[in-house]
């Protein structure tokens, strides 16, 4: 099948890459002639582990290609893909600026019917107004359908939960383009994972329904982890207890300080503006974000108990820049908003992360940099660990605790077991534990 896939950011990228492996013929298209020519010379824009091999591959054989040309690029696709970014407006609503600009392009542009997707994050709503964007900015009348796809990829593990997904859904009123659809993810769905067709308004909510409830989840097990602190109990037991109830499962009870990252924070949000505008309450949400917006400096007073409240000259090794593990992004990453907070109290902060050291750069953060976790320790007052990269969990504690000048640490997402990082000398705080 023909496809176009408009965006070549995160989720363009990797669904474009992944339908190409599919044996799908692709053409990815961008308005950043910079990140095209990189995408064409095999270099890849963000990290995700295992799409360069597959997107230098893919290219090779002829089956994706990169492009500016957006005539071209439109009247290749059968399916159209809008994969643009919606990021959160002034007023926390969706912004929907590049989802019209898209839609105006391809009804400029196309000349045979075609399946318009939706796979960017939107409310409730969008398909309506991508289709009457595209009557209007036709020249002659094309017939078309707009069909709601979300996206459920998880940054880190997006090549394997697009090519063995939860679920997929097609949000359609048209037969004619659900078939299409159904034919598309036919390969993905053969092994009785299932694909879900309903009404477009389901699907576009379901998004947001879905990425709401995670956001509670760790909301909720935040806040029950100063309960936990406060009379004694292990929060990590708790999840354990809770998680092995079929009806809750296990999947996102783990406290720690708080989710940041390109979706959440913003899907949580717009849903809030969207409750409102039809006169509905919001009051779980709102708990939500507001829960979510202390954890992230939750750290701090736990610092303080180690170093006292006056934080100059203070030199505080932090590990892990990136939101979670497996990925550069540092899109609301708790860790930035920390590190903030230390320098404005004086602090010298020493970091490290294995891939998401050169965002931080580029975003002006002006901290001290090492090659190594260890390296940060060196005559540190205090370690902050931010992100739970695998590296961080086996290394040797006797190097560590001859490193730092205080054998202080604060584990912001509980890596480390209480009882052994004490027996080995540390002065050890983790979260609800």
């Amino acid at each position: 099948m023909k496809i176009t896939v408009v965006g070549s950011g995160y989720v363009g990228l990797v669904a474009g890459t992944c339908f190409a492996e599919l044996g799908n013929d692709v053409v990815c298209l961008d308005a950043d002639g910079a990140k095209i020519a990189a995408l064409q010379r095999g270099e890849v824009p963000i990290y995700e582990p295992g799409l360069d091999e597959l997107i230098v591959r893919n290219a090779r054989e002829g089956r994706l290609q990169f492009t500016t040309d957006k005539a071209g690029a439109i009247l290749h696709g059968e399916v159209v893909f809008i994969a643009v970014g919606t990021p959160m407006g002034e007023n926390h609503e969706a912004d929907l600026r590049y989802v019209r600009a898209v839609a105006a392009d391809i009804g400029r542009h196309m000349r045979s019917y075609t399946v318009v997707v939706d796979k960017s994050t939107v409310p409730v709503g969008t398909a309506e107004m991508v289709a009457e964007i595209i009557r209007c900015t036709q020249s002659e009348s094309v017939d078309f359908d707009v069909v709601s796809n979300p996206e459920f990829l998880k940054e880190g593990a997006a090549i394997k939960d697009f090519m063995v997904p939860d679920r997929v859904v097609i949000g359609t009123a048209s037969e004619r383009a659900g078939e299409i659809m159904r034919r598309l993810y036919q390969p993905l769905v053969r092994a009785e994972r299932p694909l879900i067709v309903t009404d477009i308004k389901s699907a576009e909510l379901i998004k947001y329904a879905a990425n709401a409830m995670l956001a509670t989840r760790i909301s909720f097990m935040n806040e029950l982890a100063h309960l936990a602190e406060a009379v004694g109990a292990d929060i990590k037991k708790v999840a354990l207890g809770m998680g092995l109830d079929r009806r809750i499962g296990s999947r996102f009870l783990q406290a720690g300080v708080g989710y940041g990252g390109s979706c959440f924070p913003k899907d949580v949000q717009a849903l809030i503006q969207s409750l409102r505008q039809h006169g509905c309450q919001s009051r779980i949400l709102e708990a939500v974000e507001a829960v979510n917006a202390d954890q992230k400096l939750s750290l701090i007073p736990k610092i303080e108990r180690q170093l006292g409240a006056d934080l100059t000259g203070c030199k505080i090794a932090v590990w892990g820049l990136a939101f979670k593990p497996k990925t550069d992004d540092i899109r609301d990453a708790p860790a930035l908003l920390m590190i903030s907070e230390l320098r404005r109290r004086g602090a010298l902060i020493s970091a490290f992360d294995p891939v998401a050291e050169t965002n931080c750069r580029r975003a002006g953060i002006e901290i001290e940099y090492v090659q190594r976790p260890l390296d940060a320790l060196r005559d540190a007052d205090c370690l902050v660990l931010m992100t739970e990269w695998d590296v961080f969990r086996a290394l040797d504690k006797g190097e560590m605790l001859a490193l730092m000048r205080s054998p202080n640490i604060v584990d912001g997402r509980n890596v480390y077991d209480p009882v052994d990082m004490k027996a080995q000398g540390f002065r050890y705080i983790s979260v609800g534990r």
